[in-house]
Formats: C-alpha cells, sequence, structure tokens
C-alpha cells in the first residue's frame, strides 16, 4: 500500500520543514539590508549547503546506525532552534559575520539530517515496483512547502519585518517536530551489521554518476535558490514569490502524471527531459523583465526539478539492501548540497562581476554539462 498514515505524517512533517527552510530564500534580502553585497550572498547561502554536504557522510552513517525517526527528531530539534537564533543577530553585516555563518553552517546540518533521514525512511516503507511514483507523489510536500515558504515569510516580512520571518520558520519546524512522534521506525532493525561504509559506496560507478549529477543540478538549484529574489528586487518585478509559486506549481502538477511513466520505462529514459527543462527554465531567467516571463521561468524549471529529483533519488536506492539505504540517500542528497554550495559561492561572485544575467546564464551552463555526463554514461554502457 502506498499512502499509509506513516506516508502522510511525514509528508506533513516534510511540508512543515521545508516551509521553513525555503522561507529563508528571502534571507539575501536580508544580508542586503545588512550592508552585504552579491557575493556575500553567496557566502552566507553557500556555507549553509557546505555545512549540510561536509556533514553527510556522518549523517548518512548515523541514520543507518540509529534508525531514521530518531534521526528525523535530532534533526528537527536543530531546526527548530537555528531560526530563533537569527532573531539575535541584528549588528551590521561586517560585525556579525562570523556568529551568522555558523548559525548557518547549524541550520545546514539540521536540514541535511532532515532531508537525509525522511527519504530514507520513505524507502523503507514504500512498494519497490512504485519507488518513484511513490517518491515523487511523497516529494509533492516538499514542493508544496517550497511555495508556501516563501509566500508566507514575504507576508510576514512586510508586516513583523525580519523578526517575524524568524519566528515563523521556527514554529513550522516546530509542528513537524511534534507530528511525526508517534511514528515507529520504518526498519525495525537500525545498525544491522553492513561493512559497506559512505566512502566505499562512493566508489561504485552508479553512485559516482548519481553523485555528480546531484551535484550539477544542486549548482543550478543554488542560482534559483539564491538570487531569484535579488533579481525580482532589482527589476521591480512584484512578489518575488510568484516565481516559487510557479516552479512549485509545475513540479507538482508532473509528478501526477510522470511517476508510474517512470516506473515503467525506467529512469534513464526519463532524466534528459527533466535537465533539459530545468537548463530551460534557468536560461530564460535572464530574459524576466515582467511577471510572465518569471512565471514562465518557474514553470519551466520546476518542471525539470519534479522530473529530476525523484529520478536520481530513486537511482540511487533502487535494488539497495535496507542496511545500507541511508548511505545511498546521503550521496544523493550530498551531491545536491555540494552542488548548493559550490553555486552559491561561485554564481555570488559572477553576479557582483558580470550581473545577474550572466549568473543564471552560468546556472545553466552546469545543467548541460549534467546532460553530456548523461549521455556520456549511456553510450558507454551500451557500447
Amino acid at each position: 500500500m502506498l499512502y499509509t498514515p506513516a506516508f502522510w505524517t511525514m509528508a506533513l512533517a516534510n511540508l512543515c520543514h521545508t516551509a521553513s527552510f525555503s522561507a529563508f530564500f528571502l534571507l539575501p534580502l536580508y544580508i542586503l539590508d545588512h550592508g552585504g553585497s552579491q557575493g556575500d550572498i553567496g557566502v552566507v547561502m553557500g556555507v549553509f549547503a557546505l555545512a549540510s554536504a561536509a556533514s553527510r557522510p556522518w549523517v548518512a552513517e548515523m541514520i543507518d546506525r540509529i534508525g531514521r525517526k530518531r534521526s528525523y527528531t535530532l534533526g528537527s530539534i536543530l531546526m527548530v532552534v537555528s531560526p530563533f537564533l537569527y532573531i539575535y543577530i541584528q549588528d551590521p553585516l561586517g560585525s556579525s559575520y562570523p556568529l551568522l555563518l555558523l548559525l548557518r553552517a547549524i541550520h545546514g546540518v539540521g536540514l541535511a539530517i532532515c532531508f537525509t533521514a525522511v527519504f530514507t525512511f520513505m524507502a523503507d516503507i514504500l512498494p519497490k515496483d512504485r519507488l518513484n511514483e511513490g517518491i515523487g507523489m511523497f516529494g509533492i510536500s516538499g514542493l508544496i512547502g517550497i511555495a508556501i515558504g516563501p509566500v508566507v515569510a514575504e507576508i510576514t516580512l512586510k508586516h513583523f519585518g525580519f523578526f517575524g520571518l524568524f519566528i515563523t520558520a521556527g514554529v513550522l519546524a516546530a509542528v513537524a517536530l511534534l507530528v511525526h512522534q508517534p511514528l515507529q521506525e520504518s526498519h525495525p532493525e537500525p545498525g544491522a551489521k553492513n561493512q559497506t561504509t559512505f566512502f566505499g559506496l562512493l566508489r561504485r560507478e552508479k553512485f559516482i554518476v548519481v553523485g555528480l549529477l546531484a551535484l550539477l543540478f544542486g549548482f543550478g538549484l543554488a542560482g534559483t535558490g539564491g538570487f531569484v529574489a535579488p533579481l525580482a528586487e532589482e527589476r521591480n518585478l512584484g512578489f518575488v514569490s510568484v516565481y516559487f509559486f510557479c516552479y512549485s506549481g509545475g513540479a507538482i502538477a508532473v509528478r501526477f502524471i510522470a511517476g508510474r511513466l517512470a516506473d515503467r520505462l525506467g529512469e534513464n529514459r526519463i532524466l534528459p527531459y527533466s535537465i533539459v527543462l530545468y537548463m530551460a527554465g534557468l536560461f530564460l531567467l535572464p530574459f524576466a523583465y515582467n511577471q510572465a516571463t518569471l512565471c514562465a521561468a518557474g514553470v519551466l524549471s520546476g518542471i525539470g526539478h519534479g522530473l529530476l529529483f525523484p529520478l536520481l533519488n530513486t537511482m540511487a536506492i533502487r535494488d539497495e539492501p535496507a542496511a545500507i539505504r541511508g548511505k545511498a540517500t546521503g550521496i544523493f542528497t550530498g551531491g545536491l548540497d555540494a552542488g548548493i554550495f559550490a553555486g552559491s559561492l561561485m554564481l555570488g561572485y559572477i553576479g557582483d562581476w558580470f550581473g545577474l544575467n550572466t549568473l543564471f546564464v552560468c546556472a545553466g551552463l552546469s545543467m548541460a554539462a549534467a546532460l553530456i555526463l548523461f549521455r556520456f554514461r549511456t553510450s558507454r554502457s551500451t557500447a
């Protein structure tokens, strides 16, 4: 059975965590308000992803060792506490920089634990012949969170300032912490003996490819997650949350169609189309001088994201034993975070030196590289 009570409970928790996280898509406005630059945005947003990626081997091992639910609870506590701590950073960016970077790192570790644990939990409970469909449909909860978070954050920011934004993000995470407590562990034998380490698994060709594709996808995600808000503000495009709403809408809509299709045809048949769609949305952003174009870019990238995320996740965990699923999921999610870190840092300075248009072209080129990598791997495996 696909839609169990555990499925819906974790979907609600994931929605709340993702909404809390995506509220910080407006953090670049906080950085600019405190005297920062595009480069500072890249550093501050990138440290979050760096901490998330760097902690992933430890996180993945922990999830397989102590259990998915227990790990998710630990990550949820960090996700609750972190937003409230931002309230105490009120000084100009220069004097508060080290404290802000430390807090972003702690926040990033919390999200790393939650995302890796929740998708490993779902891999345990989903029917094996419906993995793409199940992960895709479960992922709708996160996409709704991505749509809700910036909208709520923008409204709250307008009426209550950054104080209200941080409080709202903390409350959303607290809901996730509470609702998942009644659940049982998804894998009844945490700590089951398996000699495969995170880095041992990463030496397999399948996981090298999944990790690299996830890294390039993450580089593109850094563009949409960190720099659309400054673009909209620079061009006076109104509510930036419209972009994220369209992005999530496109990703949600495609999952009602594509999940079963991917399970029937296989990940390799669908994946190149998802890369092209995400790339098209990034390449359209330099032309977004009105909300209609901004929305179109959001829809295209959203559809690409809606396909690509579950495809890569399923590729990572398919046919893997339960005792190493945390590590398999960790390679996928760690690759994403490594790409987001690299993208945030590099794109921030590209934006400072060459402008936002060039920034989004470079983000799109990362997806072109992903397509080349996938085509090379496919042609080699069929040769």
